[in-house]
């Protein structure tokens, strides 16, 4: 019985340190596999970071990418024709109680900005763009 306490105690231990490593971001953060939602294939790696509170995220890597070291084309303002390697597309996500919501994303595709839900579901990420009522959801990866 001794030995089944200490056990249980040392997987206590061990199970409560292991979301020290989670990170204040509640596993959201790291490099992510973007999905394609219309051909279900791997398209992207992006990073998410936390700074000053925010959540934020960068594009890393093009996988298979069409042609190489694309360029935003349809983005406005400073970001058109940058890379999209390297570009900044998750803006200002502020923390709840069910994920990170309240910032933007960015489609390098398309140009446009959107308002932007992410949270963190059976160790996929859920992140889902909104335009008023009408959303796009997409599963992302580790």
């Amino acid at each position: 019985m001794k030995k089944l306490s200490l056990s249980l105690a040392g997987i206590l231990i061990f199970l409560g340190s292991s979301s020290l490593f989670a990170g204040p971001a509640d596993g959201v953060t790291g490099v992510w596999t973007t999905i394609d939602d219309k051909t279900g294939k791997p398209k992207s790696k992006v990073e998410l970071f936390e700074s000053g509170g925010k959540l934020y995220g960068k594009i890393k890597e093009l996988i298979n990418p069409d042609e190489p070291n694309p360029k935003c084309t349809k983005c406005k303002g400073a970001l058109l024709n940058q890379p999209v390697v390297g570009m900044q597309i998750v803006n200002n996500l502020s923390k709840t109680a069910d994920g990170w919501e309240g910032g933007t994303i960015l489609d390098p595709n398309n140009g446009e900005t959107y308002k932007c839900k992410i949270w963190n579901e059976g160790g996929k990420l859920k992140l889902r763009g909104y335009i008023g009522f009408l959303y796009r959801t997409q599963t992302w990866v580790k």
